[in-house]
Order: structure tokens, then sequence, then C-alpha cells
């Protein structure tokens, strides 16, 4: 059957958050705590629904969340961390207190990437790019013999 709808549709506002939203979901965790997010909106007098609440909180609102630009010692810890666990960004972002799994995905698409490609490595693999081109080459070669 299902869960029922997380709001009512009709009545819940869409789009950018108000500053005084924000400070309304900051007063009332801060009082009392993440609870429930379904009946947050509601308690806290946010016409939003409890999803949108939770990821405001936890993406942007969240006192803990480190701000700025990731260092080096962050970018090594992503590259050898999606090495081992195959982009598991909520299993990275715990091994990076204060980022957000969304926050690590993004960055990992929008710039190591890159940085790895200019190293000459495949981000797949971590491999020299043409040491990944010729094992690409290799699997594709034995698939066609079978």
């Amino acid at each position: 059957m299902g869960r029922s709808p997380c709001c009512e549709k009709a009545h819940t506002n869409k789009g950018a958050w108000t500053k005084e939203e924000d400070q309304r979901l900051i007063d009332y965790i801060r009082i009392h705590g993440e609870g429930c997010w379904r009946s947050l909106p509601k308690q806290a007098g946010l016409l939003r629904c409890g999803k949108s609440c939770r990821l405001r909180w936890i993406n942007y609102l969240r006192p803990d969340l480190k701000r700025g630009n990731f260092t080096e010692e962050e970018d090594e810890l992503i590259i050898s961390s999606i090495a081992c666990s195959e982009n598991k960004w909520s299993l990275i972002a715990g091994r990076l207190p204060g980022r957000t799994d969304n926050e690590i995905k993004n960055y990992w698409n929008t710039h190591i990437k890159r940085k790895l490609l200019t190293r000459g490595l495949d981000p797949q693999t971590h491999r020299p790019l043409n040491e990944a081109a010729t094992a690409t080459a290799t699997h594709h070669r034995r698939r066609r013999n079978f």
C-alpha cells in the first residue's frame, strides 16, 4: 500500500527558503531537537513538507556544517575513500566531519574527477589512463572469445 504523502501539497511552499523560515526551523530545532520530521513543519509553523525541512537542516542550517573550500587532506581522503567504497557518499561523509554526502558527491563530480584526469589517472580505477584503457580493451577481447 505505501505511505501516505508527507504533506498536503496544496498548502506548502516550494522553492527558495526565506530567512524567516530558516530562523523558525533553527529556533524550533534548538528548543525541541530534530524529532519527527513529518510533524515538525506544522509544529514549527512552517508551510513546508517534512522532507524539505529535513534537507534544509541537514544540508544548510546545522551548526556543525563545515563551510568553504575543501582542503588537500580532504581531497586525498575522498580520493582514497572512493577507491575503497565505490562512491558510497554517506560513508565518505562519515569520515569528513561537517561535510554532507551531497556536498561531497557534487565536489567529486565537479572538481576531483578533473583533478585525477589531469594527473593522468582514471577516475573509476585510479590507475594510469593508458593502463586503464589497455585493461578495458583486454576485458572486451576476453568477453568476445566466450
